[in-house]
């Protein structure tokens, strides 16, 4: 038996400074020191434990100086593992007076906190063994105690506790030890020197502030710089840290116009007109237009209700169903042929009689009026001579007077030339007469 404690005591003191690897806690380390009183009273009869406990403190020995000094870690959950060392004299032993006799212990110990967080009373319960000498007398004892701190800032309080050591050998002294002192922790790591520890701070290496957890605030809006969209320029909470000078909503870095209330479908910008365009991009920023001409309304320059950008004809007055151009009325089509059928060739001929050219100048005149309208410039006959030659020379015709029209400044894409021959005879063949009126020229819209 007097093996196996010692082998125990040996055990517990290499648990407690090799084990001691885990830390969870801010200020892992503990050490105390104050004095201790051993009381032997009472050995057998428990109980009497509690009566002399509270009550016969005659029976305590105490040494009037620094007596014992432990030292301590956190593993973590409320557990720390450690030793204490502690020195006595034994002068009451029980209801007996002896010389002083010489008491020394060391302990391995198991501490459990029932409090896991910072607080100002920290109660705690320990259990351990150790090996204690009274008068060069060694003998092994398991150790179950109580106590608790009483802290006065985050690492200086004072330790109060009690513990009963009970020897396994039949010569060793049962007795409780009374432990009253001073426990300072320390150990925790602070890089970044802000009063908040590595283990608790969000941002251990850049200094901030405890209630972001150690993080910073650099323009101190009361937004962490982490969850801070403009970290370097105060904001509001609703900006998600950022200002917003004109108090449009949108924040400035999002403001193309940050000081001047906007909307957000204009990046913040104003639209004085309510034309989508914002303006100062608006030629025209106080009447509407569409973007597509820079917030300016369309032009109508002739005034036919058709806009310019949509209107075929821009400079001459139209109607809305021909695309702003003017429409070829029935009275136009009729002038336009009674001028036509006046132009004349030479006999048996596609070549124009000098005369003629001053119809054209009417012909001509008309065409320009209608710039968008197309037509067929048509060549006739009489039935003499043959069908053959009066196909051939109708066409020839038609084409000499479309190149006459194209060469005096009409589009040649608007004039189509086409010859019937005699196949369209509009009076009789029989007389010279009606072979006069079927000799002729028309021109006709294509609609």
């Amino acid at each position: 038996m007097k093996h196996l404690s010692k082998l125990l005591v040996v055990a517990l003191l290499f648990v407690g400074f090799n084990s001691m690897q885990a830390q969870d806690e801010n200020n892992p380390w503990q050490v105390q020191f104050g004095v201790n009183a051993i009381d032997v009273y009472p050995t057998g009869d428990v109980s009497s434990f509690g009566n002399e406990f509270f009550n016969a403190t005659d029976h305590w020995n105490i040494l009037p100086s620094i007596s014992f000094i432990g030292v301590s870690r956190s593993i973590g959950d409320g557990f720390s593992i450690g030793a204490r060392g502690s020195l006595n004299k034994i002068s009451k032993f029980g209801d007996d007076a002896v010389d002083d006799l010489s008491h020394y212990a060391l302990d391995g110990t198991i501490k459990y906190n029932f409090i896991k967080r910072e607080t100002v009373i920290d109660p705690f319960i320990e259990i351990g063994g150790g090996y204690t000498w009274v008068d060069e007398i060694g003998a092994g004892t398991v150790n179950g105690g109580l106590g608790f701190n009483v802290w006065f800032t985050e690492n200086i309080g004072l330790t109060l506790q009690s513990n009963y050591k009970h020897a396994f050998e039949d010569y060793g002294v049962k007795h409780f030890q009374h432990l009253a002192g001073l426990s300072v922790k320390f150990g925790g790591t602070d890089t970044d020197g802000d009063g908040v520890y590595d283990k608790d701070d969000a941002c251990p290496e850049v200094a901030g502030l405890e209630a972001f957890n150690g993080c910073p605030d650099a323009d101190g809006d009361g937004i962490e710089d982490s969850k801070d969209s403009c970290p370097n320029e105060a904001g509001s909470m609703e900006m998600n840290g950022c200002p917003d000078a004109d108090g449009d909503g949108i924040a400035d870095k999002d403001d193309a116009c940050p000081n001047e209330a906007g909307t957000a479908a204009l990046a913040g910008c104003p639209d004085a007109d309510g034309d989508g365009v914002a303006d100062k991009d608006d030629e025209c920023p106080s009447e509407a237009g569409p973007s597509a001409n820079n917030g300016c309304p369309w032009p109508d320059k002739d005034g036919d209700s058709v806009l310019d950008k949509d209107d075929a004809c821009p400079d001459v007055a139209g109607t809305v169903a021909n695309n702003g151009c003017p429409e070829v009325t029935e009275e136009v089509q009729k002038q336009l042929n009674d001028y036509a059928k006046t132009i004349l060739f030479d006999t048996g001929k596609a070549t124009l009689k000098t005369e003629t050219v001053s119809v054209f100048v009417d012909i001509i005149k008309i065409l320009r009026e209608y710039p968008q309208a197309k037509f067929t410039v048509e060549g006739h006959t009489d039935s003499r001579g043959s069908a053959k030659l009066n196909q051939s020379l109708s066409e020839k015709r038609a084409n000499s007077v479309r190149d006459f029209l194209i060469k005096e400044g009409i589009s040649a894409d608007r004039l189509t030339a086409i010859g019937y021959g005699e196949d369209k005879p509009i009076a009789t063949n029989n007389t010279s007469a009606g072979r006069a009126q079927n000799r002729r020229t028309e021109i006709n819209l294509i609609k």
